[in-house]
Order: C-alpha cells, then sequence, then structure tokens
C-alpha cells in the first residue's frame, strides 16, 4: 500500500501530473512563457540592452509569439483529454455552420462600432481623409494576413477554444470574460517596449486593458452564440485588428490614433459591452444553468 501511494505522489509530481490537475493554470503559464520568451529578443533590442534586431528576425518572431495561446491549448488538452479532446479542439477551430447574422455581425458591426467610437473623439471628422476607395481595395488581403500572422489564427484556439469555456464553467460568462480580458492584455504588454506597438505610456496600458476586457465580452457573447465556434472569434478578432490598423487609423490620421492612443476603440468596445450586459443581464448569451460550449464531456476545469 506504501508503494502504491508513493507512486500516486511521484506521477502528480511530473509535468503531466501537474497540466492534469491544474489545467487552467498550466495553460495560461505555458501561453505566457512560450509568447514572452519568444518576444524578448525583440523587447532588449528595442530597449538597448541587445544590439538592433533586423526588421526580418521582428517581422517572424513577433507572428511566432502568437503562437502560444494556441500551443498551450493543444498541450494541456492533449494531457488532460487525450486524443479526442484534441479532435474536439480541432473541429471547433473550422465550425463555420453559424448564421449568417454573426458573420455580419464581426465583418460590418464590429467596423461600424470602431468608427462609432472614433467620430465622438474631438478631432475625429475634421481629420477625415476620403482615402476609402484604395483602402477598400486592400483590405481583403490586409485581413487574410492578419488572420494567418496577426494573432488570431495563433491566439483564439487558446483563448476561446481552451480558456474561455472553462472560465465560464467556474465563474459565469461575465466575470469569466473580465478574468479572461485581464490576463489576455496583461500577456501583450512586452509589445509595448518592443517598438512596433503605441508608446508604453499609463494612459495608453489602461486603456489597452480596459479595451481588451470590453472587447472579450464582445466575444463572449459572439462565443456563446454560436456553439463555441473558434473560427468565428478567430474572424471577429482579424476583423477588429484589420479594420482598426488598416482603415480606421488611415481614415483618422491624427490625432485620435497617436495622443489619444486607444481611445476611439476604447469607446465603441466600452459602449457596446455595456449595453451587452445590460440586454442579457450579464448572461451573455449563455442560459443559466447551461454548461459552456466547447466542453466536452471529460473537460477538466
Amino acid at each position: 500500500m506504501a508503494v502504491v501511494g508513493d507512486v500516486g505522489r511521484s506521477s502528480r509530481a511530473t509535468p503531466h501530473g501537474v497540466l492534469a490537475r491544474y489545467p487552467l493554470t498550466s495553460y495560461f503559464v505555458i501561453a505566457y512563457l512560450f509568447a514572452w520568451l519568444v518576444e524578448l529578443p525583440v523587447v532588449l533590442s528595442a530597449q538597448g540592452a541587445l544590439p538592433a534586431l533586423p526588421k526580418l528576425a521582428i517581422g517572424i518572431l513577433i507572428p511566432v509569439a502568437t503562437l502560444g495561446p494556441a500551443v498551450a491549448a493543444f498541450v494541456v488538452t492533449a494531457v488532460t483529454e487525450g486524443r479526442e479532446g484534441v479532435v474536439r479542439l480541432l473541429h471547433r477551430c473550422v465550425h463555420w455552420r453559424v448564421g449568417i447574422g454573426w458573420y455580419l455581425f464581426l465583418l460590418v458591426g464590429v467596423p461600424v462600432i470602431i468608427l462609432l467610437g472614433t467620430i465622438v473623439v474631438p478631432t475625429a471628422l475634421a481629420s477625415f481623409q476620403p482615402i476609402i476607395g484604395p483602402l477598400l481595395a486592400a483590405y481583403p488581403l490586409a485581413f487574410v494576413m492578419t488572420f494567418l500572422l496577426g494573432g488570431p489564427l495563433g491566439e483564439e484556439p487558446g483563448w476561446r477554444g481552451f480558456a474561455l469555456p472553462r472560465l465560464q464553467e467556474r465563474h459565469g460568462p461575465l466575470m469569466g470574460s473580465v478574468i479572461l480580458g485581464a490576463l489576455w492584455a496583461l500577456w501583450h504588454f512586452p509589445l509595448f517596449w518592443s517598438g512596433v506597438w503605441t508608446p508604453p505610456t499609463p494612459a495608453n496600458m489602461v486603456m489597452f486593458v480596459v479595451m481588451i476586457i470590453a472587447l472579450t465580452i464582445m466575444m463572449t457573447w459572439v462565443f456563446n452564440h454560436a456553439g463555441g465556434s473558434v473560427l468565428i472569434t478567430m474572424l471577429m478578432h482579424a476583423s477588429f485588428n484589420t479594420f482598426a490598423n488598416k482603415v480606421g487609423a488611415p481614415l483618422f490620421p491624427a490625432p485620435i490614433f497617436n495622443d489619444y492612443g486607444l481611445l476611439p476603440v476604447l469607446i465603441g468596445f466600452t459602449g457596446t459591452a455595456l449595453v451587452l450586459i445590460l440586454v442579457t443581464r450579464g448572461r451573455l448569451g449563455l442560459p443559466k444553468g447551461a454548461r459552456s460550449p466547447g466542453l466536452g464531456p471529460t473537460t477538466a476545469t
């Protein structure tokens, strides 16, 4: 009996045992470590602690870092749920059979929300540049490149595919979204010192955290209505990134996407999130007592 007990304790002490016992914590640790270690040379180079990196190296390292959440999700899923769990997660990454209204919301509604948040900022309309035609012509390619290399493909299998269902199950949809949004925002923080993002001023960092939490609430609402589809959240992530950076900023060049930082997007997303909280009474599309979409029969939380 003593030998059996010792074996059990030894098993729980292994990396495999830790992942199985603490899947959600393990997921965040792996996601952070992978991304931050990859981004570290970029940050040290930008801060002068290392020689300047070639632009090509930076252009490779930053997209690679975005794979951290996906790597963490598939590693922990493989340990806790085995092959069946990995297959379920992969199926959700290509699950496209959701209502057409959700595609319209993420492809049209999200840009409209960003524009509405922009035009209420002082000087926004005065800075408008009528270059809509060229921007729209370049938009499809920009969207595809953002989808593949700008974060959605590497991040969403983790944030929405793995973490959100478990956080909803533990804390409910609203609080689970707030927790996920805060952790998602913090995961991005090294980029503030990488030289490829907006300057790391306190105002920009606070606005970014609040904006990401609001965006997470919006994405939870979509995720729950889309039956746990990770693909739909990838597309929503790509829509936000592409429109804000490739259309919104060129259309309204000064000073709202510079001196005002993230204020336009913050206004649009926070207003939308508050409306969703009020209308759904904090349930964000998840019926009371229902299990979160994306949890399999053997899912560990």
